[in-house]
């Protein structure tokens, strides 16, 4: 999900894009201990994802 993307949401849409991708992350880490990942890549494309979430919000926050 690019910056773009998430400019454009509301909070609540944020708020629960963080829970749907911290679920999807917890998974993958799940899937890649016990057997190795065909893409391995998707678990730091996911942590960033998470990362641009919180930042947003954060930025929303004090902001008003």
């Amino acid at each position: 999900m690019k910056q773009s993307e998430i400019v454009q949401l509301t909070k609540d849409e944020i708020i629960e894009k963080l829970e749907n991708e911290g679920a999807a992350l917890e998974q993958l880490k799940m899937n890649h201990s016990v057997s190795q990942l065909e893409n391995p890549m998707e678990i730091r494309a996911k942590r960033k994802t998470i990362a641009r979430l919180n930042t947003e919000l954060t930025k929303r926050e004090l902001n008003g």
